[in-house]
């Protein structure tokens, strides 16, 4: 296989992972509690961590410990309440716009902490895809609520941060195990907070069951291996444009399961902002090498 054939597998891998978090708007207002962001975002990130801690049987080892514990609370601790806190006072397209600045500041991060000059391209993809999410998502009766703007934007810039943060680190163990370190702790970060702040619910329903179980499983513990996985093999610009696939998916569940329609410009938007998600990978200057393996690793479809 070559190098760019295997960069685009790699790509088409990690866009898994926002293929799925695009589906969390529709799943947070149609199946879990009203109002709780702290309770789902621990219900997401803490079975989930410990499920994969129980698959890997592995703990962190010297400067892992703190590593995980700040990618923890960049990628979950902190960015999950943040995010569900947003959905919950912005209408998706709004967030979803705010959301798809993160290339632009990932490429900001790259050339400060990693010294790493984005490729042009790829910057003009990224222009292209936040305006073209902004066309497909952005209404005129979007509301503007200051706290959710301010929510979305601190948690775009978070995983802006660890993405380039894991990419300076690197890792030394399968994307597995580090999930599961980063999960957890950011899981535990979040426990005592939601108990006080929120508590629990008397009952949940079995659509909250549903709900819970979809986020933590599929769009957690699998998303966010194929994603540090990603984030391991790719230029960090290129994974983050990646982002772009959520809006999209966002608005094929709206379209299907709310019957939502898209207008000319909408759908123009949404043209645009594939063809930057395309010609994010296509046009990357070069593909990263992925790390060497370690003989124990366990195998990713053990996700």
């Amino acid at each position: 296989m070559t190098p760019r054939a295997r960069h685009l597998g790699d790509a088409a891998l990690a866009a898994l992972a926002p293929a799925s978090w695009g589906t969390t708007y529709v799943t947070t207002t149609t199946l879990l509690p009203p109002d709780r962001p702290l309770l789902a975002a621990t219900l997401r990130a803490l079975p989930a961590g410990l499920v994969l801690l129980a698959l890997t049987r592995r703990l962190p080892k010297g400067a892992w410990w703190w590593r995980s514990a700040v990618l923890g609370m960049l990628n979950f601790g902190a960015f999950f309440p943040l995010i569900f806190f947003a959905a919950y006072r912005l209408p998706g397209g709004v967030a979803a716009t705010i959301g798809s600045v993160q290339p632009l500041v990932v490429a900001l991060l790259s050339l400060l902490v990693l010294r790493v000059r984005p490729a042009r391209a790829v910057l003009l993809a990224a222009i292209a895809g936040t305006g073209g999410v902004a066309l497909l998502t952005l209404t005129a009766e979007a509301r503007l609520d200051p706290l959710g703007i301010a929510a979305m934007l601190t948690a775009t810039s978070l995983m802006a941060t660890a993405i380039v943060l894991a990419k300076k680190w690197g890792r030394h163990e399968s994307p597995l195990a580090l999930t599961g370190w980063q999960l957890t702790a950011g899981g535990l970060a979040i426990a005592p907070l939601t108990l006080a702040v929120e508590g629990v619910p008397p009952a949940f329903t079995g659509e909250n069951l549903l709900g819970f179980g979809y986020l933590g499983l599929v769009g957690t513990a699998v998303a966010y291996v194929l994603w540090f996985r990603g984030i391991d093999r790719l230029a960090p610009t290129s994974v983050s444009l990646l982002g772009l696939t959520n809006p999209l998916v966002a608005t094929i569940a709206g379209l299907t399961i709310l019957g939502q329609t898209l207008t000319l410009g909408q759908a123009t938007g949404f043209t645009i902002a594939l063809a930057a998600l395309v010609a994010g990978q296509v046009l990357a200057r070069k593909p990263a090498p992925p790390a060497p393996e370690t003989e124990a690793e366990p195998r990713l479809t053990a996700a």
